[in-house]
């Protein structure tokens, strides 16, 4: 095991290097730069001092040592610093990922619970009155808008009948401490993880109703039923387990989204996230900021892909890796 993951890991270099050029290249040629946005409308500022700021920033360098200048800094540690809050990116990043990452995971085990034990007893109940109404109900959920759910939810459940504050994430003008804070950052964290929860639940729940009824028609979940095993224990114990193999993979990639923020219930709920931060560097061209939040989630999905293959052999004792 510790060969092949030394070997994935090996394997990887060349993605990442890769799409580290890719990255590179998108955000450096893309039209205009935080110099023109900043200072493009400015009348005090001359032709001459905007070519001064623009070899001050380094950006009328070729590109392909702008290039060896970024990535000869990634592999010091170094991101670079941020145009708009002038802050190194790693302390930027540092700062509002954790709170992206707080909705991201009562999300992911809200809608990963859910949509088991929904999805797997539509399966056992199939085309039931059951199964018709969850099928229902998930194509509802679908076909919503984030920011149409989540404002219809903000209207009814923080403004309408007030049972949740109206957005960001403590109350202004208070300094609680100990369980005080966290209980008012839980009630802040309620509508964005109600809004996402919903969003995301219905996809899922029939990855899970579709896995375990390929499943429960193999030839020995038959054969565990024939020999007299309780109901519980076939669908558990025998074919859960290989029902859940097409799900690692899915389960793998998610892992990435628990850093990446959400753009729009973040904006919409006024929370300090990443991925809020994310959109405001993009409209400031930020391009230090946006590449190096890019790269990482990058990285951290290469990584994912890695752990998906290593749980593969985990959930199935077929799998060997050689």
């Amino acid at each position: 095991m510790k060969q092949f993951i030394i070997r994935r890991l090996l394997q990887s270099i060349p993605t990442i290097i890769g799409a580290s050029i890719v990255i590179f290249l998108v955000f450096s040629l893309a039209p205009g730069d935080y110099l023109t946005i900043k200072f493009g409308e400015d009348p005090n500022i001359t032709p001459e001092r905007m070519a001064e700021l623009r070899e001050l920033y380094g950006f009328n360098k070729p590109l392909y040592e702008q290039y060896i200048s970024w990535i000869g800094d990634i592999l010091k540690g170094d991101l670079g610093v941020s145009l708009v809050h002038q802050k190194p990116v790693t302390t930027v990043i540092n700062t509002f990922m954790w709170n992206s990452f707080i909705i991201a995971i009562c999300v992911l085990a809200l809608q990963w619970l859910i949509a088991a034990v929904v999805g797997i007893y539509a399966a056992i109940k199939q085309y039931s009155i059951y199964d018709s109404f969850v099928t229902l109900l998930v194509f509802i959920a679908m076909s919503f808008p984030s920011f149409f759910l989540g404002l219809l939810l903000l209207k009814w459940l923080a403004v309408d009948y007030r049972l949740f504050p109206v957005g960001g994430m403590v109350t202004t003008g208070v300094n609680y401490t100990g369980l005080d804070y966290i209980w008012d950052v839980a009630k802040h964290l309620a509508l964005p993880v109600i809004t996402l929860t919903l969003l995301g639940v219905g996809s899922l729940t029939r990855y899970f109703r579709t896995s375990m009824l390929e499943v429960i028609r193999q030839d020995y979940v038959r054969t565990a039923r024939a020999k007299g095993l309780k109901e519980r224990v076939v669908i558990f114990k025998h074919a859960l387990r290989n029902a859940l193999l097409p799900l690692i993979t899915l389960f793998a990639l998610e892992l990435p989204g628990l850093f990446s923020g959400a753009i729009i219930t973040e904006r919409i709920f006024n929370w300090p996230g990443i991925g809020r931060v994310t959109l405001e560097s993009i409209y400031l061209r930020d391009y230090p900021l946006i590449m190096g939040f890019t790269l990482f989630i990058g990285i951290l999905t290469v990584l994912a892909n890695i752990l998906a293959d290593v749980l593969y052999g985990v959930a199935d004792p077929r799998v060997r890796h050689k």
